[in-house]
């Protein structure tokens, strides 16, 4: 069982540093981490002395179920709109400065915070607890591995299954119901399924072309049992492949290879995306790789750290990211690789298990 407290109370040290007394969280999923709360519409209060989430009635069970060791305060929906509930929460706890989530308060909603709280001193922060996300512990790491797992049966099921009068659709639905079946609550986000020249589509969704039209498809899924998620992309091919996504697949494969072998902790995320953008770039492929290398996953499916050019954060030991080159042309098709990877205290660890070999992708409609 996940660790809340003590996440409560890495989280403390952290403000301590920053000489912030308390802090108010109103990021839904950053609530969820501190508190193992799975609702919304609740915020958490937290302080040395006390952690407290401010709720409403349809949440009173369900916070005692769920949270056991957090006080809760359960406003009134008819009479005590959240500001209020918040401000008397806070005078109670006697704070004089707070600190808030920048990123998830709009202007309007924080100067009706400020007027409630007037007195107390708001300090706008940003990432606290997303950094804190980036690194896994024991038990967020299991349910990420089972989260992977469920991903990849539900996917051998799925191929072994494929007909050529099945649409990306019903494969798509297929897969869900095969993760749902396994124990999971679903997919981790909306899958892509291209066949053919659809897989150009970096962000292409399940659609009714038919696999029977093109002799490859490319599928980007992922499933979750609890909070945790899992993100895989593979090239499926039944049939003669074109020359050109042969080429490509060769490429992709080894810049995914390159990159993986660049992760460690101390790295900067930003070399690792160079290592397999160079790759791709000296194949005469450069403008034809245009999204970063990859993404933390958690809770969320798109967490911190980021590869990109653009992003310079330090790996650390516990962080789970993607890595997934891909390249892709225009009417021919397109080809990405994904696998899910530990950041370890030597060096990386793959997490993902299906074998990425052009000949491994191979199946029969």
């Amino acid at each position: 069982m996940a660790d809340y407290h003590k996440r409560r109370e890495v989280l403390l040290r952290t403000l301590k540093k920053r000489k912030l007394p308390g802090m108010l969280v109103t990021d839904d999923m950053n609530v969820t981490y501190l508190t193992g709360f799975t609702g919304d519409s609740t915020f958490l209060l937290l302080t040395p002395e006390k952690a407290l989430l401010i709720s409403d009635p349809r949440y009173t069970t369900q916070i005692e179920e769920e949270c056991p060791d957090v006080e809760a305060t359960i406003r009134s929906t008819s009479n005590v709109p959240m500001k209020t509930a918040v401000a008397e929460a806070v005078r109670s706890s006697k704070l004089r400065s707070l600190a808030f989530e920048a990123d998830h308060l709009s202007t309007a909603t924080h100067a009706e915070y400020a007027a409630a709280l007037e007195g107390v001193e708001l300090t706008p922060t940003s990432g606290i607890v997303v950094e804190q996300r980036a690194v896994k512990d024991a038990d967020e790491l299991a349910e990420i591995r089972v989260a992977i797992d469920l991903a990849e049966r539900s996917f051998r099921a799925v191929t072994a299954a494929l007909r050529g009068d099945m649409t990306e659709a019903q494969a798509a639905a297929e897969m869900e119901y095969r993760i749902r079946m396994l124990g999971g609550r679903g997919f981790a986000f909306d899958p892509i399924v291209g066949v053919g020249p659809r897989s150009a589509l970096p962000h292409g969704r399940a659609g009714e072309t038919r696999f029977e039209e093109s002799t490859f498809c490319l599928f980007d899924w992922g499933a979750r049992k609890t909070l945790y998620r899992s993100d895989i992309t593979r090239l499926v091919v039944y049939g003669k492949l074109p020359a050109k996504i042969e080429k490509i697949y060769a490429i992709v494969l080894e810049a995914q290879r390159l990159a993986i072998e660049k992760i460690g902790p101390g790295v900067s995320t930003r070399e690792v995306d160079s290592v397999a953008r160079k790759h791709i770039a000296d194949a005469g492929y450069e403008k034809k790789f245009g999204h970063g290398l990859g993404h933390g996953i958690g809770i969320a499916i798109h967490e911190q750290p980021r590869f990109s050019a653009l992003t310079d954060t330090t790996l650390a030991p516990g962080m789970v990211v993607t890595v997934e080159p891909g390249i892709y042309l225009p009417g021919v098709g397109g080809v990405r690789i994904e696998d899910d990877v530990l950041v370890t205290a030597k060096g990386a660890e793959v997490l993902t298990s299906l074998p990425r070999d052009l000949d491994a992708c191979v199946v029969s409609l």
